[in-house]
Order: structure tokens, then C-alpha cells, then sequence
């Protein structure tokens, strides 16, 4: 695999203030134990970086260790590309390694998320950075973080369980929306980031490598390619992602994907696709151009193996 190649090849002579070359050595390593297993989190010595912890800098940090010169960068916030912390971050990267940036999914090699995976399926050559504010999947039903771990090491997830049953007994429904708790590999449980539920099949089996990193809280972990992924489920009431049914894009017309709703000043609301860049793509198709679309993971909301 391509991605897996690049964390192993021939070390690169350039640098910048913020991460030198033994700090990124320090993380490409921590990268590889977390590869080597899945899903577990890996620690390791986060830096400061010119932004507030919080804000991307665990994102940041693996992006900078792996991007290169020839390396075209794709940066987005909920989906979007335009907003403030996208921007400035895929700024920050471009001006630090030389790379070219884009909003084109399919043109990436390196895409840095908050809170959403592309429409647009990932292949073999591109890597996935996404962003984590809390890698523990745990800390909901142990607020001591040295428990955690141990309960982390002796597969003992019987809480996270009677969590997510507590939720069908008092609602009816599990209603943990974002970071839905998911074993990976049938061994760690992990939270998969601030992504919605819709996103989270996605990284079962997908063909790229997907990297996770919380500055903060200084933890590592990764989905390598062709990796099982399950959401937790009962086997009586199975997991279920946001339902889209009726919604229908604004813009693009478009049906069957991961829509936002926007509230109008009448009361009514409509509704746009997430994924900006996707969204943009449709718009100009829609216009008469010839834009190239990759195949989504959802094709009329359901979703393709």
C-alpha cells in the first residue's frame, strides 16, 4: 500500500519550526505501532503547534509528518472547505511542506478532517488524518483514564454496553449520535472522532488508511486498509445511521446523502449536502459541465459494500 510504503521510506531533509526532524520521527513511529494494532491508542510526545490545543493540532501534527512537496493536500471542517479552521490549516501545511492544495476529493493524497469523511469513496493511495478532540471511548462510564486502560487491556467493555442499553431502555433508541463506539479489528473498541453516525461505516474495510490523533490529550491510534470496523449493536436491534428519506439538497438536488439542515427565517427549513466539495461538484455537472464524480459509499442511502 502506498500510504503504509510512505511511512517507512528514505527520511526527508526539510524542516520548519514547529516540528523538527526527531519530533517527527517520534511520530512516525507511534504511527506504526498504531497500525500494527488496530485501534489502540498510541501515545507519544504531542508538541505545541501555532494553534490552540483543541482546534486540529493532533490533526496537524501527523499531516505535517507525512506531507511532502509532491503531496496534494485537501483540508475540511463539518464537510466544508471554506471555513475558518480548514483554511488556515491547509494554509499552515501548504506554506510549511510546499504542497499543493485542492478541494477536489478525488484528486487528494492527504486529506485532513473535522467531524465528516468525504462522500466520495477513498482509494489505496490517499490517507485519511482525521481530527480527535477525545480519543476514549471510555470516558463516559469511567471518568478515571488509568481504569480505562486497564479495562482497555483486558477487553472489558461491559460498561460501554450498559451504556448504550441504559439509552434503549430510557429512549427507545441508542441515541449517541457522533463518536459512535465501534470495535476494531474484533479486539479494541475506539472512538472513531466527532464523525455522525453516517460516516462511521465507512471505515470498515475501505481501501485507505485512515490516521487518528488528539494533540490534546496526546494519543495516536489507526484503521489500516481492509480492516473490520462494527459499530456496536445488539443483536436484536441493529445500528442504524441518520435517516435522510425526503431530504433533498437545495443546491444540487440531490438525494440519499448527508444532508445539513438550514433554518429559514419563516420557520421552514432546507436542506444542503455536508460534503462541500461534493456539493460543489454536483452544482457544476448540474450546469452542464463535464466534472468527474468518484463513486459515493451511499448510493440512494444505502450503503455499498
Amino acid at each position: 500500500m502506498t500510504a503504509l510504503r510512505d511511512l517507512v521510506r528514505p527520511w526527508q531533509r526539510y524542516s520548519y519550526g514547529f516540528l523538527d526532524e526527531s519530533a517527527k520521527r517520534a511520530v512516525r513511529r507511534g504511527l506504526l505501532k498504531a497500525i500494527a494494532i488496530p485501534g489502540c491508542q498510541i501515545s507519544y510526545a504531542s508538541r505545541e503547534m501555532p494553534m490552540a490545543r483543541g482546534w486540529g493540532t493532533g490533526g496537524l501534527q501527523v499531516s505535517l509528518t507525512l506531507v511532502e512537496p509532491e503531496s496534494v493536500v485537501k483540508v475540511i471542517d463539518q464537510g466544508a472547505d471554506d471555513g475558518v479552521n480548514a483554511a488556515n490549516i491547509r494554509s499552515f501545511i501548504a506554506r510549511a511542506s510546499g504542497a499543493r492544495t485542492t478541494t477536489d476529493t478525488l484528486e487528494a493524497t492527504l486529506i485532513q478532517s473535522r467531524h465528516r469523511i468525504p462522500e466520495e469513496r477513498l482509494t489505496r493511495n490517499q490517507l485519511l488524518v482525521l481530527q480527535v478532540p477525545d480519543p476514549e471511548p471510555l470516558r463516559a462510564v469511567v471518568p478515571d483514564i488509568s481504569v480505562a486502560r486497564i479495562m482497555h487491556a483486558d477487553a472489558d467493555y461491559g460498561l460501554m454496553w450498559l451504556k448504550l442499553y441504559e439509552q434503549l431502555v430510557q429512549a427507545g433508541r441508542v441515541t449517541q449520535s457522533s463518536s459512535y463506539p465501534s470495535l476494531v479489528n474484533g479486539r479494541h473498541i475506539m472512538s472513531p472522532s466527532p464523525i455522525p453516525r453516517w460516516d462511521t461505516p465507512k471505515l470498515h474495510q475501505a481501501e485507505n488508511l485512515t490516521l487518528l490523533s488528539a494533540g490534546r490529550e496526546k494519543r495516536l491510534y489507526a484503521v489500516p486498509p481492509w480492516t473490520d470496523v462494527k459499530p456496536l449493536e445488539f443483536s436484536d436491534v441493529a445500528f442504524k445511521v441518520e435517516d435522510q428519506t425526503g431530504r433533498v439538497c437545495e443546491r444540487t438536488g440531490a438525494t440519499g446523502q448527508f444532508m445539513n439542515e438550514m433554518p429559514l427565517l419563516d420557520g421552514t427549513s432546507t436542506f444542503e449536502l455536508s460534503d462541500a466539495g461534493f456539493a460543489e461538484k454536483l452544482a457544476r455537472r448540474r450546469a452542464g459541465e463535464a466534472v468527474t464524480i468518484g463513486p459515493t459509499y451511499y448510493v440512494d442511502g444505502e450503503l455499498q459494500p
